[in-house]
């Protein structure tokens, strides 16, 4: 029989002897469906097991990985891990605090037992309802289902052992016809019983539009941004603002503005791990228990997320605030995963468009990257399902736009938010799987085209 990860996780640690020891054991079962003209294309499943070693010496660390899980590999893990990092000790004291002590974690309601099933069959009737959706519009489907069942847990030298067990799902539908029209649906959750293939091809197909294409002009103009496309800018936002990071190094977007007004007073934004719908974690890569953390209340600017490495370089009273993304922190910095934003009085994104005389509805951002990370700049292009908006209705289909422009002003010309909030993510995974996503509503704003895509 297999061993367990807790009885891994206490293997490497009596394996690797004295010192300071974190191990990470993740075990990741998955199943991806992938579709492109409506026939089912590739079916993936994985099933397996990481190690991850995390050694400190010295304020240093060192890690090593390893996927086989006999005596042998598991102690070679284990003495990379020590050995690198007192090879790197050797230039003298490091940044790193240490590993933190044992506190207690909450649970969650992140976990559900069908998805961790893995029925094959599930994401095959998926399918099937989106290819018959999109044969209804003479339409075809490319997309993929997916759904996964991870459990981490976390044993230290310093007495830390923690486990949690989050399942995901996730289904993106893209419609396109004969001329290369598209249109685009997903929808993400913690339970595989609530994508709805149906439902969501049903949406790509709406967005498919045979008229010819209106063109925007560059400048300014009243925008509705629906669920993904709002989901986007925040993970824009988690980079460039809220990273603790590069606001200890003096690069972020709240630098100086803390405790100032960034946004408009409708904004108000957390990093809410137990938030209902919201892909729950009960601890982050560090073990440090995971916790609401107000980031914008009312449009005012409340905090950064840190994980103890950028606690440490930030100072005087900055401490972890449960957000490490790696083990002994990771280059990237810390930045939140569970982003929540209130909803407003708009019934829906018709609502939102009801009182503009001319502007755009977005549905979709696709390569969004960073211009310049102190103004949260960032440009990225329209796709599959952009339309005019015209005397308060949703009209002609447009062309897809480049925009240039900064998140915090794009909140901070925010006029109105639906009431009904979703989780939206991007749903893929490349490597060891960690699913996000942000819980948000649509929103009606102002932004800048700065060209077409």
């Amino acid at each position: 029989m297999a061993p367990t990860p807790e009885e891994l996780a206490a293997e490497v640690l009596a394996l690797a002897g004295d010192g300071e020891i974190q191990v990470t054991v993740t075990h990741e079962r998955s199943l991806t469906s992938r579709f492109a003209a409506s026939v089912a294309t590739q079916a993936t499943a994985v099933d397996t097991t990481t190690v991850r070693v995390l050694a400190v010496v010295d304020g240093h660390t060192g890690g090593a990985t390893c996927t086989a899980l006999d005596r042998s590999a598991l102690r070679d893990a284990a003495q990379r891990a020590r050995t690198t990092a007192e090879i790197a000790a050797r230039a003298g004291a490091g940044p790193y605090p240490g590993l933190p002590e044992p506190a207690p974690v909450q649970p969650h309601d992140g976990f559900d037992a069908e998805t961790a099933e893995l029925d094959p069959r599930v994401a095959g009737a998926q399918l099937e309802a989106a290819f018959e959706m999109a044969g209804r519009g003479d339409l075809e489907a490319f997309g993929l289902w997916m759904a996964g069942d991870v459990r981490v847990v976390l044993a230290s030298s310093r007495g830390l052992a923690v486990s949690d067990r989050v399942t995901d799902a996730f289904m993106k539908v893209v419609c396109r016809d004969r001329a290369g029209r598209a249109g685009f649906g997903a929808r993400a959750a913690t339970a595989a019983g609530a994508i709805d293939g149906a439902q969501i091809a049903g949406e790509a197909v709406r967005r498919v539009v045979a008229r010819e294409p209106a063109v925007v002009e560059p400048g300014d103009i009243p925008v509705v941004l629906d669920h993904d496309a709002v989901g986007s800018l925040l993970d824009m936002l988690a980079l460039v603002a809220f990273n603790g990071l590069s606001h200890a190094e003096g690069q972020g977007a709240l630098v100086g503005r803390l405790g100032t007004h960034v946004a408009a007073p409708a904004i108000t934004l957390s990093d809410a791990p137990r938030f209902p719908g919201t892909i729950a974690r009960a601890f982050d890569a560090e073990g440090v228990p995971k916790a609401p953390l107000p980031l914008i209340e009312e449009g005012v600017a409340r905090a950064v997320c840190h994980d103890r490495r950028s606690a440490a370089v930030a100072g005087r009273d900055a401490r972890s605030t449960g957000h490490a993304l790696s083990p002994g922190g990771s280059a990237w910095g810390a930045v939140p995963t569970n982003m929540v934003l209130r909803g407003g009085g708009a019934e829906s994104v018709d609502d939102l468009a009801s009182t503009m005389e001319r502007g755009l509805y977005v549905t979709r951002l696709w390569y969004l990257n960073p211009v310049h990370e102190r103004t949260s700049t960032v440009t990225g292009v329209t796709r599959e399902g952009t339309f005019l908006i015209e005397d308060g209705k949703i009209t002609r289909p447009v062309r897809d736009v480049r925009f240039t422009d900064s998140v915090l002003d794009i909140l901070a010309r925010t006029e109105a938010l639906t009431s009904d909030v979703r989780l939206v993510s991007e749903g893929e995974y490349y490597g060891e799987r960690f699913a996000t996503g942000s819980v948000v509503p649509a929103l009606r704003s102002t932004w800048r085209v700065s060209g077409g895509a």
